[in-house]
């Protein structure tokens, strides 16, 4: 009965037992077995998620390091493994043969049949050949007795022996020894006797004492985590990469500062996360120390640890080597690391096999997988199946990923269940989630409630998203407090935000500060916005002369910066970056781009293009396709087309439709046009009075 209770910590303690020969020669032996640690993988929503995570792995590394993981590394059995084999060769007559010396005295027979009957379970028939050989003075034999007596519940009888075995030299006694302390909250008595192991270079020593002292954030951690990895102690390997990995990572943002978050538009689900490392990839200076985690997550991965091949594949995918990524992110899904299989499926889902992403992302979900959960939704919702993607929502809220209820609410929003919207996007926010406190702020102010999303949009701001804080710009310029709008702006531009950088332009061109507000615009246009390209290009233009009309038989000049973002803004649609770009072109004498861009500004509804275009098109002799373009920009209120029509009506001869056309011009202006139309009216007056 003793034996089935307590079965777990024979399991922990089986790695101390030694045999005869270890006395002598002091030596250890691997034996490989498969125990594995799991840590976050990172391709989710949030930065807290990835901080969460961060934290799970460290305190679940720290729960089982002592139990599972050290005992792949070696048995602790010094030289019972030689007897063992020795029995394996020659069968039961070897078993025999040590049975006989032992009943007939012989302390090394009964030291090793101790050790191969304690480690096949038989702790009755070990203890009377262990106490035997314990009493004549045999250093393993003590130590192996003190494993029989913890795995009996005697765990002070163990340690006493533990401790004689240790003073006697036993590397693996010191090590159960500091285990023994460590367990019962001595931690100055658990270090001594680990160093002891881990000074005779003892792996699992080593790799206890590193465990120790990483706990205590004593920077001699990777001192002794390296030792026990450079003796194949893949635990220690692997949490040797994390360290260095992290280490690098704090190396580089103290050099080039923490990261700035991306802005979100919030109208697609969050999406689970793309690497292993939650601090991403490595730069600057600890450049090498990143790579020398690389060689150990590799080096654990090909022992067989899960979470070092998740590492790696991760490492691996952000350098753009996918196909050896996906090899060790399958390693790890097949061993059961549900985030390698959600890994494994955005791999393949990238390169277009969306039906196998499913497999894998399936079989991470069920495994409890948040992020996994959340790809299938996507997925779903992308297909229509919104119900389906409801419930994988659902299952990703209820596996602990706040992204689900943010996910939920969009799903709801999209469909118009305003109510059901609000009430995901709440729970959501008030777990922390910034962008659903975004969204919910959104959702207030759209139902008229201003004061209710302000303190959301704070909220989220505060916490870092760069959609809040332009939001919070509109917010305060909306209520005309212009400063405190700038501010909100300025932070949202700062962390990358397009529009936000292009109010700030805006606002510094308005004050009159050209450098500063170059700069603001020219981020804004990097980024893709057709208004700051059109500014900046009128900023750059402003500063520049007219140019000249070409001189005969010159070549056509060069084009200028300004006017490569005219057609830039152009490009993106923008109606009066057209009209300038083909002003521009017409000007260098370049007739088929000036008409080019004017029939695109003014099929897109600009005025100013369609009267451009009809000057062009008249000047070429299509007066009548001239005058079907300044119809259409007379009718959105264009003057000067209005004008032209009624020029071309009293040339034409129709005086009253002149005459119309006039009294239009007059009524829509400017001044000058106004005034050449009522001297052109009177004249048609009198001409058709005459």
């Amino acid at each position: 009965m003793a034996d089935v209770v307590f079965a777990a910590a024979a399991a922990q303690y089986k790695d101390t037992i030694e045999s005869t020969e270890t006395a002598r020669t002091a030596q250890t032996f691997g034996h490989s077995l498969t125990f594995d640690h799991a840590q976050a993988f990172d391709h989710a929503q949030t930065p807290e998620n990835a901080q969460t995570s961060e934290n799970a792995e460290n305190a679940e590394s720290a729960a089982t390091a002592e139990t599972a993981e050290t005992i792949e590394t070696a048995d602790g059995v010094e030289n019972a493994v030689r007897a063992e084999a020795e029995a394996s060769a020659d069968g039961a007559e070897t078993e025999a043969r040590h049975r006989r010396a032992a009943d007939a005295g012989d302390t090394a027979s009964m030291s090793v049949l101790g050790a191969l009957l304690l480690r096949r379970g038989d702790l009755a028939g070990a203890e009377p050949y262990l106490r035997g050989a314990t009493a004549d003075g045999d250093r393993a034999a003590a130590n192996n007795l003190g494993v029989l007596l913890h795995q009996r519940g005697y765990p002070d009888e163990a340690a006493g022996w533990w401790r004689t075995a240790a003073v006697a030299g036993s590397a693996a006694a010191a090590h159960a020894l500091g285990r023994h302390f460590r367990e019962r909250g001595d931690e100055p008595a658990a270090e001594y006797w680990l160093r002891q192991s881990a000074e005779q270079g003892h792996a699992l020593g080593a790799y206890a004492l590193a465990d120790l002292l990483e706990h205590r954030s004593d920077v001699g951690a990777e001192r002794w985590l390296r030792a026990a990895a450079e003796q194949g102690h893949r635990e220690a390997a692997y949490r040797l990469a994390r360290l260095l990995e992290r280490n690098a990572a704090d190396a580089a943002h103290e050099v080039f500062g923490r990261p700035g978050l991306g802005p979100r538009t919030g109208a697609e689900p969050a999406a689970p996360r793309r690497t292993a490392a939650p601090d991403g990839p490595v730069a600057g200076p600890d450049h090498a120390r990143g790579g020398e985690a690389e060689q150990w997550y590799r080096q654990a991965a090909a022992r067989g640890h899960r979470r070092a091949a998740l590492h790696l594949g991760a490492i691996l995918e952000q350098r753009g080597e996918l196909k050896e990524a996906g090899r060790w992110y399958l390693i790890s899904a097949k061993a059961g690391e549900a985030r390698a299989a959600c890994a494994l499926g955005f791999l393949l889902r990238d390169a277009g096999d969306r039906e196998s992403a499913a497999v894998w992302w399936l079989r991470a979900a069920q495994d409890g997988d948040g992020n996994a959960a959340n790809a299938l939704g996507a997925l779903h919702a992308a297909r229509g199946e919104q119900q389906t993607a409801e419930r994988w929502y659902r299952a990703a809220m209820d596996a602990g990923d706040v992204n689900g209820a943010y996910n939920l609410g969009l799903l709801c929003a999209a469909q118009d269940r305003t109510a059901q919207a609000e009430q995901w996007y709440r729970r959501a926010a008030y777990a922390g989630h910034r962008e659903a406190a975004n969204a919910l702020a959104v959702l207030l102010l759209q139902a008229g409630d201003p004061a209710g999303a302000e303190p959301w949009f704070s909220k989220a701001a505060e916490a870092g998203s760069v959609d809040a804080a332009f939001n919070l710009g509109i917010l305060y310029a909306g209520r005309d407090e212009d400063r405190t709008a700038l501010l909100w702006y300025e932070r949202a531009a700062a962390a990358g935000h397009t529009e936000a950088a292009l109010q700030v332009g805006m606002a510094l061109l308005h004050h009159g500060e050209e450098q500063e507000a170059e700069r603001h615009l020219r981020c804004a246009a990097g980024g893709g916005s057709a208004e700051a390209a059109f500014r900046l290009a009128g900023l750059l233009d402003a500063r520049q002369p007219p140019p000249g009309p070409p001189a005969l038989g010159e070549p056509l000049p060069e084009k200028t910066e300004c006017e490569e973002w005219y057609e830039r803004a152009a490009e993106q649609g923008h109606r009066r970056a057209q009209v300038r770009v083909g002003m521009l072109a017409a000007s260098r004498g370049d007739v088929e781009s000036a008409g080019h861009w004017y029939r695109e500004a003014a099929e897109s509804g600009s005025r100013n293009g369609a009267f451009n275009l009809g000057l062009l098109l008249a000047r070429e002799g299509s007066e009548r396709e001239a005058a079907l373009w300044w119809t259409r920009a007379a009718a959105d209120g264009h003057g000067r087309a209005a004008l032209r029509l009624a020029l071309l009506a009293a040339r034409r001869g129709e005086l009253a439709e002149g005459q119309r056309w006039c009294a239009r011009a007059v009524e829509l202006g400017p001044a000058e046009v106004a005034e050449r139309a009522a001297r052109l009216r009177e004249a048609l007056h009198q001409e058709l009075t005459a």
